[in-house]
């Protein structure tokens, strides 16, 4: 049996095709009776629309845009790598990706990116930034201009955000907790807890998570105060050291965003490689090399390259109207060990 065709949700409905037209591309000018009959005849019909030839047929083109944080962090570097590869490949799907990067440490750098995002014309945005009320604000104005807003990474649940994408972080949390108690085995202590920024979402989340499960499962182990790094290796050096020299019980160390470089470089000096247990986030070089070296235990990895496939995917759906694939979209967390580097 042939595929149904527009002219036959014409006949079926008793319109014509140029009204047919107006109800699958949600364009006005059609009474609501009208509209409704279209949509019955293309039930009826099992018609699926082809996209790629309508948006074709339309010079229909989509214009992306992933606001990312401007750091070193070598994780972002893989991402932006991983973005420019996404955008590659869709350039022949009619789809034009861009990065902007932005210090999130700068208002005014931020204001500025927001400004330039609103006099741009673009369909989406993907969003990798702090859950700050000038970031709701900015999604709250994309929204209103109709553009469609992905968080990336972390998340932005008080806003008015279409989708996130991205790890499940408090089951991050959890899952670390349990290899941390694990790994340490009987022995009593203390862990330490490196973070970015408890302003970001993801940090927090992670945090809930971890002391939720230690608390529970491994009361013989005490979780210390988050201490900050803020994306600053040099500093997220001497916060550790300081946390080791304040507490002669430190058996583990989980460092839940970016910073482990630092921490790996404290552990090295003071000869700490196997007494300390170090857990991690997401696989740079710097995490493969410490992994190797046995100054890191395991490390909790979200592949970049899904996070920037995703995330397009996710924008193109939402702007073609069609349901987002749940299971292709969920990102997964993946435990690293040395043993099973690839």
């Amino acid at each position: 049996m042939n595929k149904p065709t527009v002219h036959d949700i014409a006949k079926e409905a008793g319109v014509s095709l140029a009204t047919v037209d107006r109800v699958l591309n949600a364009r006005p000018g059609v009474r609501e009776k009208t509209v409704e009959r279209v949509q019955q005849a293309v039930r009826k019909l099992g018609y699926v629309r082809d996209l790629s030839a309508a948006n074709l047929a339309r010079q229909r083109r989509y214009r992306f845009v992933f606001l990312l944080p401007d750091t070193p962090s070598q994780f972002l570097k893989s991402l932006n790598e991983a973005i420019a590869e996404a955008a590659g490949a869709m350039l022949t799907d009619r789809s034009e990706i861009r990065t902007v990067p932005v210090s999130l440490k700068d208002p005014v750098a931020l204001q500025r990116a927001i400004e330039e995002l609103e006099r741009s014309d673009v369909d989406g945005v993907a969003i990798m930034a702090n859950e700050t009320p000038m970031v709701r604000d900015m999604i709250a104005r994309l929204k209103q201009r109709g553009v469609f807003v992905v968080a990336l990474i972390t998340d932005q649940p008080n806003s008015e955000r279409d989708h996130f994408v991205g790890i499940d972080n408090t089951a991050a949390g959890r899952t670390a907790a349990v290899l941390m108690g694990r790994f340490v085995g009987p022995r009593n202590g203390r862990i330490a807890v490196v973070v970015n920024t408890m302003q970001a979402r993801d940090m927090v989340e992670r945090r809930i998570g971890f002391d939720e499960v230690l608390a529970r499962d491994f009361p013989q182990l005490t979780a210390l105060p988050s201490v900050e790094g803020h994306d600053d290796h040099a500093l997220t050096a001497r916060i550790t050291a300081q946390c080791i020299d304040t507490n002669d019980d430190i058996v583990g160390v989980y460092c839940a965003g970016a910073g482990l470089r630092g921490v790996s470089q404290v552990l090295r000096d003071r000869g700490l490689q196997g007494e300390v247990v170090v857990i991690g986030h997401d696989l740079t070089p710097h995490a493969r090399l410490a992994l190797t070296e046995g100054v890191v235990d395991i490390i909790i990895n979200q592949n970049a390259g899904h996070l920037a496939r995703s995330a397009a995917r996710v924008l193109r759906a939402m702007c073609d109207g069609v349901d987002v694939i749940a299971s292709q979209e969920k990102i997964r967390i993946e435990i690293v060990l040395k043993e099973n580097l690839s």
